[in-house]
């Protein structure tokens, strides 16, 4: 059951399309609802009750004993501490005695305090009492979370060519490059399917530009990919250069396309291009009009795309830096007495770490993606101006929005890849998401892994990690453990950094490990990409908790290492260094398989409960549960090339299973 509440005047997000008739909230014994310093909602907490949801966030599939701030940010060290990532997912679902779920439709900051003030008190809390509230009962997690689901539509469903393997980095500068990276793969006979542009492809990081002296003939260079059955992917940012001739900037500012200040002229904020606008996405004229630019590349062959930047990320403004400017020249005064020239002062100043005061340290620290700025700008939404802090968490998923909805048009008949890095509930529509700018850290496999199902819950099934890590150097057995979990993904993507240690596969020794793992995947993408389109069309899960399946076994309930896949596979991968196995808990009799790197499967039935499996680093294990089956194929070069002739299952014998394409 859903019962729809509304407080004050909520912003129409769009997240929910389901029509549900508002209730007016008398009370419940259980919620308790105060509107005296904004909104702020508690619920007290059994010891049992288990808190999922929340999508990207950090920490664990339980998301008790911390707190959680609701705020799409631009920050690459995804250490514990941290509250705030780039997506903000509102849905929290309340698993005990009782199964309730909670969507507080709000577009701002709210902060979720789930035992981390009071430990048996669930707190969310926001500075405006304007919301829908939605409260969902069911028999069960899994019957809530589907209800939820059918509350925010369908998933968008990617193109099965995205299910292969995808190799990106920042600092692929020319198309020799790219050129360079598809041979790697090619010549040893690892499969792939797509290769990442990252800004350098751009003319001076502009928008749906392309650099004619590193990429002359760019349409013939996509179409030579194509032909070697590469699909190119590149990115787009959420800031437009300012550049007189920039026929994009020029009309975005002609037709008042840009976010505003509040005294009506275009906001200004550096990013990558330098001094840049942002399209006003929240407004629909500005939102089809920047989504229609996406046409210019795929005029030119592209049918994918990956939206970067869209919290969106400021390195500093206009207004930040005169502040800064302003601050250290008054200092200067102050640090000569009032005698002397204020520059040279500055600079003295400035050559002299220890002569920084701490407030002029601190504002330095702040310019980027500053609270203040995020204050400073203006939508325009059906003639109303919004100030954006108000609606920050929607911006992200309105300029994929605008992408999806423009590629529908321009592309009707044709599944487009899009997926994006910021994002709010709604976007699951319009494209998948990749969890930003991670680490090259053990720690950040098991992140990668607890993060599934909460997106799932929130309807983003087509997700995956930056495998091997983004930022930092990465070793070899930590992109090998990683391939290991990104094989089950439904995005599998290598990225690194620029300035980090190369880690394309074959920049490794033994290059047949690598082989082995990647071809894997292809072996089970009849499998995977069934799975998800069941998901996406039933309103499900692709990955889901244990304590889905298995309620009634608390074992099974805190096992937060494993995750259920489909309705046929369990996943146990391996996310610790210089171990050749690890231990794992299995609720019922299950198949354990691993691929072995001679191209063997090894089957063996295990029962109910704890094992120590091997699992060396050029394995990939993955268990069947009891009286089920998944097919398999040849290993293929490409998606194109999987041969489903050779399909046959794997599993327990006399099982059945139903496939979708």
């Amino acid at each position: 059951m859903v019962e729809k509440y509304v407080f004050g005047s909520p912003f129409e997000t769009q997240a929910v399309i389901a029509e549900i008739e508002a209730a007016e909230f008398a009370g419940k014994e259980w919620l308790n609802i105060s509107l005296e310093n904004g909104f702020c909602c508690s619920y007290q907490m059994d010891d049992a009750d288990v808190i999922y949801g929340l999508g990207e966030a950090n920490r664990g599939i339980n998301k008790r004993g911390y707190q959680y701030v609701s705020n799409c940010t631009d920050d690459p060290h995804h250490t514990e501490e941290k509250v705030s990532l780039y997506g903000a997912h509102n849905f929290i679902m309340i698993s005990g005695k009782k199964h309730i779920g909670l969507f507080f439709d709000y577009p701002s900051n709210i902060c979720f305090d789930i035992g981390y003030t009071r430990q048996d008190l669930l707190t969310v809390s926001c500075e405006q009492a304007d919301l829908y509230l939605y409260v969902i009962t069911g028999e069960s997690a899994y019957d809530v979370t589907k209800q939820f689901r059918r509350m925010i539509g369908k998933s968008y469903i990617a193109p099965k060519y995205a299910f292969g393997f995808g190799q990106s980095r920042w600092g692929y500068k020319t198309a020799q490059d790219i050129e360079a990276v598809v041979s790697g793969y090619r010549d040893n006979q690892i499969p792939i399917d797509m290769v990442y542009l990252d800004i350098d492809y751009m003319q001076d990081y502009k928008d749906f530009t392309v650099n004619p002296e590193r990429f002359p003939d760019f349409a013939q260079f996509v179409q030579k990919m194509r032909e070697n059955r590469i699909h190119l992917i590149p990115i787009i940012d959420a800031g437009v250069k300012i550049e007189e001739g920039y026929d994009i900037y020029e009309e975005g500012v002609a037709k008042g396309y840009f976010c505003k200040r509040e005294d009506g002229t275009d906001f200004v904020a550096a990013v990558w291009p330098g001094w840049t606008h942002f399209p006003d996405v929240l407004n629909p004229d500005a939102r089809a009009w920047f989504g229609s630019k996406y046409k210019i590349l795929t005029d030119l062959g592209i049918d994918g795309f990956w939206n970067d930047m869209n919290e969106p990320a400021i390195f500093y403004s206009e207004e930040g830096i005169q502040a800064l400017n302003q601050a250290i020249a008054d200092y200067a005064k102050e640090f000569s007495g009032g005698q002397g020239d204020a520059k040279t002062d500055s600079d003295d100043i400035m050559n002299n770490a220890n002569a920084v005061p701490g407030e002029i340290r601190e504002m330095m620290n702040q310019l980027q993606n500053s609270p203040a700025d995020y204050r400073r700008f203006y939508h325009n939404v059906n003639g109303k101006m919004v100030r954006h802090d108000r609606v920050h968490n929607l911006y992200g998923f309105n300029m994929t929005r605008a992408a999806g909805e423009a590629l529908q048009k321009i592309a009707p008949d044709r599944k487009m890849l899009l997926f994006s890095r910021s994002s709010y509930i709604g976007m699951h529509r319009y494209g998948g998401i990749w969890t930003g700018d991670n680490q090259s850290w053990w720690s950040h496999i098991l992140l990668n892994l607890k993060m599934m199902p909460s997106l799932n819950m929130c309807g983003f099934l087509y997700v995956g990690s930056d495998l091997g890590g983004f930022g930092s150097n990465t070793t070899r057995d930590l992109v090998l453990r990683w391939l290991a979990l990104g094989v089950f993904t439904p995005l599998m993507r290598n990225h690194a950094a620029l300035g980090t240690r190369e880690q394309e596969c074959y920049q490794f020794e033994h290059i047949e490990d690598f082989r082995h793992v990647i071809r894997v995947r292809y072996r089970l993408i009849p499998y995977l990409y069934s799975e998800y389109l069941k998901a996406a069309m039933r309103d499900e899960m692709y990955f889901r908790p244990l304590g889905f399946d298995y309620p009634d076994d608390r074992r099974a309930v805190e096992t937060e290492d494993q995750l259920m896949l489909g309705n046929e596979v369990m996943i146990a991968p391996v996310y610790t260094q210089n171990v050749s196995g690890r231990t794992v808990y299995l609720p019922e009799e299950m198949k354990f398989i691993k691929f072995m790197p001679d191209g063997s499967i090894y089957e063996e039935v295990l029962g109910k409960g704890t094992h120590y499996v091997e699992v060396a680093l050029n394995e990939v294990p993955l268990f069947v549960r009891k009286d089920k089956c998944i097919p398999i194929v040849d290993a293929a070069g490409s998606v194109d090339e999987i041969d489903m002739s050779t399909v046959r299952y794997l599993g327990y014998d006399g099982a059945e299973y139903e496939m979708v394409e």
